[in-house]
């Protein structure tokens, strides 16, 4: 087995857990308002920008580098999703939650090890470049967005083929897992999980959204 499979199948029930949550449960079905839904895109406002500021740092990193992408970084469409939905003055609706600044921690306390920035990265945007991709679609439905905010934060046009990146950057993992020891490939798997509960707790706690809307 792969090492990308490894991480995949190690983290699938706490990958099906993150989706099954009811706050997502509420916005697939549109019963949340356009600002309701805004609270989800102000908490990644927030942990984006500390993923992509890490990144930045890693660039040249002989191990982290190789994940570094540009192309992936998500705090500019997010300021545009934010500014669409609440205005030009979105900056002063929005505040990280406690579970958001948990998660914003843990982000900035693994950067300096590089298989604890790749599991972080990994959990989040791998998973908007997949299901991502169908909550943009819903999205759209829902509130009528197009290109120019609103779902900016789901369109990875300069990527090209998606299928094609995954496909890469799954060997990427695969050929880091090959120079890992058990130990460290243990360690690393722990961390994607860990990244796994800190996301899914930020979605656990926008529940709230859901009471206030009731």
């Amino acid at each position: 087995m792969t090492f990308s499979e490894t991480l995949r199948n190690a983290t699938w029930s706490d990958h099906e857990s993150a989706e099954s949550d009811g706050y997502l449960a509420a916005l697939m079905a549109g019963r949340l308002t356009e600002q309701e839904y805004g609270e989800m895109v102000a908490q990644h406002y927030f942990a984006y920008a500390a993923l992509d500021g890490v990144s930045r740092d890693l660039a040249e990193h002989p191990v982290a580098g190789r994940f570094v992408f540009p192309e992936l970084y998500r705090e500019a469409a997010l300021e545009r999703d934010l500014a669409t939905v609440y205005g030009p003055g979105w900056r002063d609706r929005i505040a990280p939650s406690e579970p958001t600044r948990a998660l914003v921690a843990r982000i900035r306390e693994v950067a300096g090890w590089p298989g604890g920035y790749v599991a972080h990265h990994y959990t989040r945007y791998l998973g908007d470049l997949s299901g991502g991709q169908f909550i943009r679609m819903e999205l759209q439905k829902i509130y009528g967005y197009g290109k120019g905010g609103g779902v900016d934060f789901y369109v990875f046009d300069e990527l090209g083929s998606l299928p094609r990146f995954k496909t890469e950057y799954r060997a990427r993992l695969d050929a880091l897992g090959e120079e890992l020891d058990e130990a460290e490939r243990q360690r690393m798997i722990a961390e994607v999980r860990l990244a796994y509960r800190l996301n899914t707790d930020v979605l656990t706690d926008l529940h709230r959204v859901i009471r206030k809307a009731a």
